[in-house]
């Protein structure tokens, strides 16, 4: 039998609805139209319950339907690349020897999240001219890089890090003779709409 994971967050969510109202099963139930026994099921995730008894149970909770699917769509929003599969992706830097693999992605928020890895190969150019909006933030892995932000040039090193307000121009500006690699992570307040 297939895990009911859908079932046992709805039914999560239901019963911590109903407590935040302070409303036993019983009650919950009998103003939903719907026997104990079937909402005790529900709210253990044993039973998929119809549209209209889900309808009956927020219309009495006071809250939209959807909201009764909140925590459920909240722990899809996951992402996990498994070693050296990130999606490449071609970025201002990428003719220059900057290599850029997506380590993951999130779809829904206010705040769009972008790790990187990036790899910055033996003839990679210096490039000091990137601006985005948000803030960005770098652990050095391997090799050495000195780093522009905005006046200022950081040697980072492995075990280094950096955390800057990304508007501001930057980029690599000094490059060792080696391969360097870093995680970029970039934050920024995703565009309505």
């Amino acid at each position: 039998m297939p895990e009911r994971s859908l079932e046992k967050a709805l039914g999560n969510q239901i019963r911590t609805i109903r407590r935040q109202h302070d409303l036993s099963v019983t009650d919950l139930a009998s103003a939903a139209g719907i026997s104990n026994g079937m909402m005790s099921k529900i709210e253990n995730g044993a039973i998929s319950p119809s549209l209209s008894t889900l309808q009956a149970i927020s219309a009495v909770l006071q809250i939209p339907l959807s909201s009764l699917f909140a925590s459920f769509e909240e722990r899809q929003d996951c992402s996990y690349v498994p070693a050296g599969q990130g999606l490449s992706i071609e970025r201002r830097g990428t003719k220059v020897g900057h290599v850029y693999q997506l380590l993951g992605h999130v779809l829904r928020g206010d705040v769009a999240v972008e790790p990187y890895l990036i790899t910055l190969r033996e003839n990679a150019a210096a490039h000091t001219s990137f601006r985005h909006s948000g803030v960005e933030f770098i652990y050095m892995l391997e090799g050495d890089v000195h780093y522009r932000h905005g006046s200022e040039v950081y040697h980072l090193e492995p075990g280094d890090a950096l955390l800057f307000d990304s508007a501001a121009p930057h980029g690599p500006e000094r490059l060792s003779e080696k391969q360097m690699k870093y995680i970029s992570v970039i934050i920024y307040p995703r565009p309505e709409g």
